[in-house]
Formats: C-alpha cells, sequence, structure tokens
C-alpha cells in the first residue's frame, strides 16, 4: 500500500497537484460539486498541458532537422511551456512537490517579510518548478533534499521577482495595487535600467498611431504561426524540395508541410496554455483563499499581459526589437562557442512586450526599443549558456527562454559544480 501511494499517487504529479487542489477546496469548505470539479480539471489541465509539449516536440523535431540540414547547425528553440511539460517525464514527482512547497513557503515569507507579495502566476511556478527540479536532480540531490532546496529557492523567488519590478510596476499600472509575477524579471529591470539611460526626453510610444495592419501581432497565436511560419518556409526552400518531401514531410508537398507546422506549433502552445489555464483555474482560487486569511496587505503579483493594457504600442514595439535581437543572436552564439538559439516566439513575444512596456515608462520610444532589445539579446545568450547544465535534457530541442530561468539556472548550477 505504501508503495502504491508513493510511487502511483504521489509519483503521478498531475494526481498529486489536484490532491492539493482537493486539500485547498475542502480547507475553505466548498460544496462537494465544487471539491470534485476542481480536483478532476486540476488532473486535466495536467494532461492537456502534456499532450500540447508531445505536439510541440514533434514539431521542434523537424524544425532541427530542417536547420541542421540546411546550415549544418544545431539549433535550439526556446520555450519555456515545452520545456517544462518535457521535464514532467523524468522529474514529474520533484517538479509536483517543489512546486506545492514551494507555494506554501511563498505564503509564509509574504507574513514574516517585507515582501507582501503572493505570487499568482501558476504556470511559471510551475516551470519554474519543473527546472529547478532537473538542475538539482542532475547536480546530485534527491529525496528531502532536492525538495527542501527547490522549494526554498522557488519560494523566496516568488517574493523577491515582484518586489525588484515594483518601483516600475508602480508608475506602469499608476497604484501600488498589484505587482508583476513573471520570472522575466531580471529582463524587465534590465530593459527599465537601460531605458533610463537611454531614453532622457524621449516621448512616451503611446504618443504614435500604430497601424491598425499590425493589430494581429497583439494575437500571440497568430503572431506566433507567422513568424514560424516565414521561419519553415525559409528552412524548406533552403533544404529543397527534394529533401523535405524525401526525408521530413512524407510526400506532403514541402511549403505546404512548412505552413501546417508552424500552425501545429503555435496549436501547441495553445494547447499547453489552455492545460495551464484549467490548472491553474482551480489551483489559485484555493492558494489565493488560504493566503489572504494568513497574510494581510499582501499584493497579487500577475501575469506579464497584466501591464499590457498600459502600453498597447510599447507591446509591438517590445516585441519586434526583442525578435530582431533574437535573429542576431542566432549568428552571434556560436562566434562564443554556445549552441544556436533559434528565437523563440513564446518568450520573445510575451517578454518583448513586457520589456517594452517598462522601457517606455523609463525611457519613451528610445527606451521601449532599446531596452526591449537589450532583453532579447539577454534571453538568447542565457538559455545557450544553461543548455549544458540541463543534462539529458540538455540534448533537447528545446530549453527555458524567459530570463529568470537562466540566471536561477545557470547561477545553481555553477554553485552545485563547485562542490560535486
Amino acid at each position: 500500500m505504501l508503495q502504491f501511494i508513493i510511487n502511483d499517487v504521489l509519483g503521478t504529479p498531475a494526481i498529486l497537484v489536484g490532491l492539493f487542489s482537493l486539500i485547498g477546496l475542502l480547507l475553505q469548505k466548498k460544496a462537494f460539486s465544487e471539491v470534485i470539479s476542481g480536483t478532476l480539471k486540476t488532473i486535466m489541465g495536467f494532461l492537456i498541458l502534456i499532450a500540447g509539449a508531445n505536439l510541440i516536440a514533434t514539431t521542434l523535431t523537424i524544425f532541427s532537422q530542417l536547420f541542421e540540414h540546411s546550415f549544418n547547425i544545431q539549433g535550439v528553440v526556446p520555450n519555456t511551456d515545452a520545456m517544462a511539460a518535457l521535464a514532467q517525464k523524468s522529474y514529474g514527482t520533484a517538479t509536483a512537490m517543489i512546486m506545492v512547497f514551494g507555494m506554501l513557503i511563498n505564503i509564509l515569507l509574504a507574513r514574516i517579510t517585507p515582501l507582501k507579495y503572493i505570487f499568482l502566476t501558476g504556470h511559471h511556478t510551475l516551470y519554474m518548478s519543473a527546472m529547478l527540479a532537473v538542475i538539482l536532480s542532475v547536480g546530485g540531490f534527491s529525496g528531502f533534499w532536492l525538495v527542501a532546496t527547490g522549494s526554498l529557492i522557488l519560494g523566496a523567488m516568488m517574493v523577491i521577482s515582484p518586489a525588484i519590478l515594483q518601483p516600475f510596476t508602480r508608475k506602469i499600472t499608476r497604484s501600488d495595487d498589484l505587482a508583476l509575477g513573471h520570472f522575466g524579471s531580471t529582463g524587465y529591470l534590465l530593459a527599465a535600467l537601460v531605458g533610463k539611460v537611454v531614453g532622457k526626453g524621449s516621448p512616451s510610444t503611446e504618443e504614435l498611431k500604430v497601424p491598425k495592419t499590425l493589430n494581429f501581432l497583439r494575437d500571440s497565436s497568430v503572431a506566433i504561426s507567422l513568424t514560424m511560419m516565414i521561419l519553415f518556409v525559409a528552412l524548406v526552400l533552403v533544404a529543397g524540395k527534394t529533401f523535405t518531401e524525401s526525408q521530413v514531410s512524407g510526400g506532403q508537398n514541402f511549403l505546404v508541410f512548412a505552413v501546417i507546422q508552424s500552425i501545429t506549433f503555435a496549436a501547441g502552445v495553445y494547447i499547453i496554455l489552455a492545460g495551464v489555464r484549467m490548472v491553474i483555474a482551480e489551483i489559485v482560487p484555493a492558494f489565493k483563499g488560504i493566503a489572504d486569511k494568513l497574510v494581510k496587505d499582501a499584493k497579487p503579483a500577475l501575469d506579464c499581459p497584466t501591464v499590457f493594457p498600459f502600453a498597447p504600442n510599447a507591446v509591438i514595439i517590445g516585441f519586434l526589437c526583442s525578435f530582431a535581437a533574437g535573429l542576431i543572436s542566432m549568428f552571434l552564439c556560436p562566434l562564443f562557442g554556445l549552441s544556436v538559439i533559434v528565437p523563440g516566439l513564446v518568450p520573445h513575444f510575451f517578454c518583448g512586450a513586457t520589456a517594452g512596456v517598462y522601457g517606455n515608462i523609463t525611457g519613451g520610444r528610445r527606451g521601449a526599443m532599446i531596452g526591449a532589445f537589450v532583453q532579447g539579446l539577454l534571453i538568447s545568450f542565457l538559455p545557450a549558456i544553461l543548455l549544458p547544465l540541463m543534462g539529458e535534457l540538455g540534448f533537447a530541442s528545446t530549453t527555458f527562454g524567459d530570463a529568470d530561468f537562466g540566471v536561477i539556472g545557470i547561477i545553481l548550477g555553477k554553485l552545485i559544480a563547485l562542490f560535486h
């Protein structure tokens, strides 16, 4: 029975997090129907997330085949959503336990320290838990020390990340009622500081009128599809019709294949995010309900799109400048002996857009452009440096993309290397 509980119940991350949701709902004395619904939706969300990851993994494998054949270079596409889901296969139990205990440590730190932030961007909590589980496991940690160390780091990051951005977030939102809870904070901080240096006297991006024809870029699924379509079409043209149709597409027309694969990639991201939303929609209310009872004057730290409405022009400018930096980095990384990092659409859209908003608040148009560009360089070089520290997952065609994952992963990996 004990083996069944440990290996089959707690060893299945979807069920483990579902149990956490169940306990949270029971503690709030929710109706029986809400308890059952919330628990099942949490488990279902995890399974949807893994299904989306499998779809993306297939597409990324094809992309890498084409890229390697076309340029004789191994390309890696950062995608934090996909990487976290892939990590579930080998490090699922550790990930789930670090996530649960890390959230509890977040509440404790918010209660006993001046950093009164409750990190409610649940999918990033999950993703950081996955990365910590991988890095610590590869570094030789296991059992209690793996979970304890990962939980402490995660809990600390959940209050530190919003805190370092709060002076700028207050200016953006014109209030102190909420914070930004997103593990790209070092990139956004860098963008804000760069904007402060280069943007003196530069007018705000919101004084610009963006053509309606560019509004489609605000839909991340469309932006991802179109950008991946450009990359895929370029790759199949360079790889050639014969190679693509004989070795990769299974006989399907090479241009049609490129279009379908690009949209399939975007569909995979959409499925992953749908699964994450389902998980978080059930966990966050239970988590927040407990937190509200335990932490007074707590500020909710919310996902990065929270700041998008305050500077919609900066969102588009930030995305384009960050992506431009990613394209340039693709050729710069090999000069430093690093793996080629093909610009990941998810990090460059969400992180680039957010960096644009933070760069704009300190440096106007120049701040948004240069701040987002520098952030784009950061999230291109950090994944390349992080890649060798990921163990067997370092051979995958993707890696963690957002800045904090790179910063924490590299520091932690180097520290472990000193003692192990």
